[in-house]
This record gives C-alpha cells, sequence and structure tokens, in this order.
C-alpha cells in the first residue's frame, strides 16, 4: 500500500509543460548574460519584470540598474523583486539607487526585523532569476546579479564563477513572464497589503479587481496540453518549483529524464544532496548502464553544504558513478544534459533547499543541438576539474558512516523547522 500512495501521489505532481517554435541561446556566465538583458531593456516598449536573489552593488549591479532607470524614464513599466536574505548587503544601496525612478522595488521575505529571523517561513527564499521584457524576451538560469569575478564572502576572485543562463524568446516565454508577475505580487503585497486590502474594499468594483489581483497573484500551472505529437524546435518548457501546486515539478523532470536515460547523464550543480528518489534513480541508470557524471564542486564555499555532498561519495562511486569536482573557479551552474537531446538551466541544485524549500525555476529543452551546446559546456568544464576515481579515497569506514548520520539528521531536523513534510 506504501509504494502504491507513492505511486499515486507521484503522478499527482505536475509536469513540464513543453511548447514548440521557441527560440533558446546559451549564456555563459554574467559577462554574456548582463550585455544581453541591459541590450533588451534598452529595447523595453512597454513593461520589465526582474526577479533575483542576490542584486549587488558592485559594477555589474550599477550597470544594470541604469538601465532599469532609463527604460522607467521612457514611461517602461519596471518591476524589480530580491531577496529579502540574499540582497541584504546591498538593499540600503538598491532602494538609493532605484528611488524616485519609478522603478518598482519589492523586497521578498525582508529581514529587516529581528523577530523575522525566529520565523520557519524565513527558511524559504526566492532563488530564482528571471528576467522578462515586453512579454518577448525572457532570461532564466542560475546567475544572479553580480559581477562573475566577485564572491560575496570571498571578495575579487581570480577566475570567474562557472554560470549559466538561458536567453528565450517564443511561446516558453509567457509563463516565465507569468511567474515573475506572480512572485513580484507576493512579494509587494507583503509590504503593502493592509493598503491593498483598504483599496479592495473601497473600489466600486470589489470583485473584479479581486479577480484580477488573484491572477497576478497565481504561478503558472498545469494545463491540459497535448504533448504526444511531436512539436516544432525548439520545444522547451519552463519548470517552477513553488509552495503552492507545484512543489516538486523540477526534481519530477529531473528523475523522469534520468529514468528512461539510455547513454549518458551528466549534471552540473554546487550542492548535492538529492533525496532517496533522486538517488535511486541515478543509481539506476548507472545499473542500466549509462554513463553518469557528476560535476561538484571543488572550491568550497559552505563547508556544510561540502560535506553532505562527499557523505554520498562513496556510495555513488561503488556503482560507477563518475564523481568530478571543478578546481578552476567557483562553481555556481545548475545545469543536465541526457543521451545528448534533453537538457535544463536553472536555479535549482540538488539538495533540500532547493528541491523542497525554495522557490526555483529551471527550463527544460529537448533539442539536440541545444543539448549538443550544453553538453559541450560540460566537457570544456570537465577539462578544469579533478575525478575523484575511488571510493575509498572518500572513507568507508565508521567515521563515514557517522558523518553520512550527522548529515542526515542536520537535514531532516531543517526541514522539518521550515515546515516540509514527507520523506526526503
Amino acid at each position: 500500500m506504501a509504494d502504491l500512495g507513492h505511486q499515486l501521489s507521484w503522478h499527482a505532481v505536475s509536469r513540464p509543460q513543453f511548447s514548440g517554435g521557441n527560440e533558446v541561446r546559451l549564456l555563459r556566465g554574467g559577462d554574456e548574460l548582463f550585455p544581453a538583458q541591459e541590450a533588451a531593456i534598452a529595447q523595453a516598449r512597454h513593461e520589465v519584470w526582474l526577479a533575483t536573489y542576490i542584486f549587488h552593488h558592485d559594477e555589474a549591479g550599477a550597470s544594470l540598474v541604469a538601465a532599469l532607470r532609463a527604460a522607467a524614464a521612457r514611461g517602461v513599466r519596471v518591476r524589480v523583486v530580491v531577496d529579502g536574505f540574499g540582497s541584504k548587503a546591498s538593499l540600503v544601496w538598491l532602494s538609493e539607487q532605484l528611488a524616485g525612478s519609478g522603478v518598482a522595488l519589492a523586497i521578498f521575505r525582508p529581514m529587516d526585523r529581528w523577530w523575522r529571523w525566529l520565523q520557519p517561513g524565513q527558511l524559504r527564499r526566492l532563488h530564482q532569476k528571471l528576467c522578462v521584457v515586453d512579454g518577448e524576451q525572457a532570461f532564466v538560469g542560475g546567475i544572479n546579479i553580480i559581477g562573475d569575478r566577485v564572491d560575496l564572502n570571498h571578495g575579487q576572485l581570480d577566475a570567474p564563477r562557472l554560470d549559466f543562463a538561458l536567453g528565450l524568446r517564443g511561446p516558453v516565454v509567457e509563463p516565465v513572464q507569468q511567474a515573475a508577475r506572480a512572485v513580484w505580487t507576493r512579494a509587494w503585497l507583503g509590504r503593502d497589503f493592509g493598503e491593498e486590502l483598504l483599496a479592495l474594499v473601497r473600489s466600486p468594483e470589489p470583485l473584479q479587481r479581486m479577480r484580477r489581483l488573484f491572477r497576478r497573484l497565481r504561478m503558472p500551472g498545469r494545463d491540459d496540453i497535448d504533448t504526444g505529437h511531436a512539436m516544432p524546435p525548439v520545444c522547451a518548457a519552463f519548470v517552477l518549483r513553488d509552495n503552492l501546486r507545484q512543489r516538486r515539478t523540477i526534481e519530477r523532470a529531473y528523475i523522469e529524464a534520468i529514468r528512461g536515460a539510455q547513454q549518458t547523464v551528466d549534471l552540473v550543480t554546487p550542492y548535492f544532496y538529492p533525496g532517496r528518489a533522486f538517488r535511486r534513480a541515478l543509481l539506476g541508470a548507472a545499473r542500466r548502464g549509462v554513463r553518469v557524471r557528476l560535476l561538484l564542486q571543488g572550491k568550497v564555499d559552505y563547508r556544510i553544504a561540502a560535506m553532505a555532498a562527499h557523505a554520498l561519495y562513496a556510495e555513488l562511486l561503488s556503482r560507477g558513478i563518475g564523481i568530478y569536482e571543478y578546481t578552476q573557479a567557483f562553481l555556481h551552474a545548475k545545469v543536465a544534459v541526457v543521451d545528448g537531446r534533453w537538457a535544463t538551466v536553472g536555479s535549482s541544485n540538488i539538495d533540500p533547499l532547493s528541491l523542497l524549500l525554495n522557490l526555483e525555476s529551471n527550463v527544460v529543452v529537448e533539442d539536440e543541438a541545444v543539448a549538443g551546446e550544453v553538453a559541450a559546456a560540460f566537457e570544456t568544464a570537465l577539462t578544469g576539474s579533478v575525478c575523484i576515481a575511488d571510493e575509498r579515497a572518500v572513507g568507508t569506514g565508521l567515521r563515514a558512516v557517522l558523518r553520512r548520520g550527522l548529515v542526515a539528521w542536520a537535514a531532516y531536523v531543517y526541514l522539518r523547522v521550515a515546515g516540509a513534510t514527507g520523506r526526503y
């Protein structure tokens, strides 16, 4: 009965909804993303939506602020939402830069009062990186608004971090815009909810206004779309992880692609501590003879995250899964390629925070040309990595067992404090 219940709950999880006829461009780091974003914003005629975890007060941030201010000065409707924790160090600067510009800035779950740190909901952060211009162009990926050679904890870097985003045109842009609008509206209401309620009550058409408000709050969800027939290239889907209807959509997209793999699975993520179903999918693929390779961080930024990944090394290596650590620079990319035809780029790590708590967004592409470009980037990154070849090198004795138990216990406690339930 337990297995049947799991299968039923799995089929209740939202699946990616694909559309055809899209243009998809792989962007490597902020060096390629930021100029493309600013060029799109410079051509904006109607509106710009931007959501990000970190909006830093460096050269990259200042340049984007100038582009946003210029757009607002032309009469473009500009809405920006940043995470209250990720952008905490820059909020005063950002507020000052945008004051009086016409750019509306919303803070997602601000950390401006001591008691906010005691709220379990604060562990669920806005981790999406979205930009949409006029409903025609979108940018989705893992790149924050911070220079590639700048790190919040380590200052100036010797080499640019490894990270990716996608530039999008076509039908896939619409759900991206809906998601950006929804998260901005939720953050804005959190700031001025009392005034919004008062305006609703005083409105001559309160019911109609409330319906419009609810539409703005909705993330793009499941539609009854027939995906059983071939679609024109490029076939792509925008996938979310939120705390409402799409809690495990990104995880499901990964797992189903891995379960269907016949030749190769290549996965890049800095933070790797997958749940039971995800691990089983990887191990099952390796058991079928699929070549599975993981590219993880070699330059550690958060020790507890590295410990969590290392706790799984022995099991994964013993089953034939290849593990590589990227040592050329800091790793921030979250991408995967399966069989040279399926690829995803986005903000979601493969850990409990991304898969169960944070607001995340990825784009899944079923296209050999795009997947081939992502695969080529993976191979290039391997040249700057070290292969972890022997499970004995990462420990298999009592110490390794205790370390794995400690990591599992810490993850369990963290998720329960944050309000996540069920098995992971």
